[in-house]
């Protein structure tokens, strides 16, 4: 498997974990993931999901290609700034309505983060 196809899959496995944590969620468990987005609640349903996951990939994967153009220890470099990114996105679920979307939407970080920190460093 190429570096390339190896990375495109961990930026859609790390989407569809997403994904199928809300499907758990939502309409199994009947969670209700609504947030206060300044002021504002928004409801957090499989279309934010799937842009944001594979938003994020792609910006990772993109800020990791430039590392390993200009750094000498790019997947260092990159590891630290992703696990950072990480942790501080882990504060956003903490406008959710409930305990129970909080948990499940910094259950998402940590799936999609994991698996693209995982999955786009070279091996």
């Amino acid at each position: 498997m190429t570096t390339r196809t190896r990375r495109l899959a961990a930026v859609l496995a790390a989407t569809a974990g997403a994904l199928l944590l809300w499907a758990a969620a939502v309409p199994l468990a009947r969670v209700d993931l609504t947030v206060d987005q300044a002021g504002t609640p928004l409801t957090v349903g499989p279309a934010l999901i799937a842009f944001a996951g594979l938003a994020v990939g792609f910006a990772a994967w993109g800020l990791l290609a430039v590392l390993e153009r200009f750094a000498a220890r790019a997947a260092l470099i990159w590891s630290i700034i992703a696990a950072v990114v990480l942790a501080v996105s882990l504060t956003g679920p903490l406008a959710a309505a409930t305990t129970a979307a909080m948990l499940v939407l910094m259950g998402m970080h940590v799936v999609t983060g994991g698996v693209l920190i995982a999955g786009l460093v070279r091996r």
